[in-house]
């Protein structure tokens, strides 16, 4: 049914919130939810070997993968080990959607370039403040796939015969464990 008074998007508005459609932890957001991050989409280039951040700097911003590809690694023993690689339609830095914390990873740009959206905190904390829902429906994405990734390090630990104990990593969260 036409309704005269729902709001009409300029083309660039649409394929921007076509382009979030596909981009978790936006994809359970409404068009009218999507085009509220619309004007705090800035985008930015990289180059090869650029970094976008590094582990602990403060996660001051989430980034979204328009073109090109993006390692998200973890130095030790002076090499990096590649945890996983954020290309088109894919998003990386999302603890920053959580004031107060700081990078775990380092995010360096692997293809030539890199076309990154930036979602400042700034701006996702004053939309989080104003928006209610959107804050539940983000975070409850959050949640989703932070407990993916838990599950999966809980299957690595499994294969693994135990070359490390789990514990160590709970000790800080829960003192009493």
């Amino acid at each position: 049914m036409y309704n005269p008074f729902k709001r009409a998007y300029s083309q660039s508005e649409k394929e921007q919130i076509n382009f979030l459609k596909g981009v978790d932890p936006f994809k359970q957001l409404t068009d009218d939810e999507l085009f509220i991050f619309v004007p705090y989409l800035y985008p930015r280039k990289y180059k090869r070997d650029e970094a976008v951040f590094f582990s602990k700097d403060p996660s001051q911003a989430v980034y979204i993968v328009a073109a090109g590809e993006v390692k998200l690694c973890l130095a030790r023993n002076g090499e990096f080990e590649v945890l996983q690689h954020a290309e088109k339609n894919e998003c990386f830095g999302d603890n920053a959607f959580i004031l107060g914390n700081h990078r775990i990873y380092n995010a360096i740009v692997v293809s030539e370039e890199a076309d990154l959206l930036v979602l400042p905190q700034g701006n996702i904390k004053d939309i989080f403040e104003s928006y209610p829902k959107i804050k539940a429906t983000v975070l409850e994405s959050l949640v989703k796939r932070y407990n993916h990734y838990t599950d999966q390090l809980f299957k690595a630990y499994c294969d693994s015969f135990g070359f490390f104990e789990l514990k160590q990593a709970y000790a800080s969260i829960h003192p009493s464990a």
